[in-house]
């Protein structure tokens, strides 16, 4: 993994106002700089999502496939664009996730390597029926690996742009590959905007 840009500690996905077909979101990094630009394609019935060098979108890097058209334990691939090689898998727990957002973290061979989990069950159950707590008290998620938790991704409270902050601070060791939580990052801020949009 040569590209710098996956080096940094924090990223920051932000949704592009005012797409209205699609989605289309930009992601930057700690210090501001913009860094990535990732699009879903609109009318596909299975999720596709690419993530570019920027808003030219000339360079591919990553690219997050659903496996399947309907699938309510939905998985995903995420490929690195600049080879082909699989990078690993996002895999949704169904009915745990129906109230709280659990999601399995897979490695190339489709290997359990961690969780990624929603914040506390109450908060989770109270924002997916009522939007007044959705507004006041943001998404958070844990990712874990090992049993520990090395990064987070927390909503931020801002009623008109969708943010999402990714924190890597906690990985010193750099066990989860930044693609593959930047891959789930995307795919959460873009099933937020389906929530959203009905």
């Amino acid at each position: 993994m040569a590209d710098e840009r996956f080096d940094r500690t924090t990223y920051t996905v932000r949704r592009k106002v005012l797409k209205l077909v699609g989605g289309a979101f930009h992601i930057f990094g700690d210090d501001t700089t913009p860094l990535f630009y990732a699009k879903m394609k609109a009318f596909t019935l299975r999720e596709d999502i690419r993530l570019y060098t920027g808003e030219d979108m000339t360079q591919e890097v990553l690219s997050i496939n659903a496996r399947k058209i309907i699938d309510f334990a939905a998985a995903y691939d995420v490929v690195d664009a600049s080879d082909g090689s699989k990078v690993g898998a996002l895999k949704r727990k169904g009915w745990k996730s129906m109230l709280r957002d659990h999601w399995i973290l897979m490695g190339p061979q489709d290997q359990e390597i961690g969780t990624v989990r929603e914040d506390t069950g109450g908060l989770a159950f109270a924002r997916r029926f009522l939007p007044l707590v959705a507004l006041f008290a943001p998404q958070r998620y844990d990712f874990e690996v090992g049993g520990r938790v090395v990064a987070t991704a927390q909503q931020n409270h801002n009623i008109f742009v969708y943010k999402l902050t990714l924190d890597f601070g906690a990985d010193q060791a750099r066990v989860l590959d930044r693609r593959l939580a930047i891959a789930a990052a995307l795919l959460f801020a873009a099933i937020e905007r389906k929530q959203r949009s009905g």
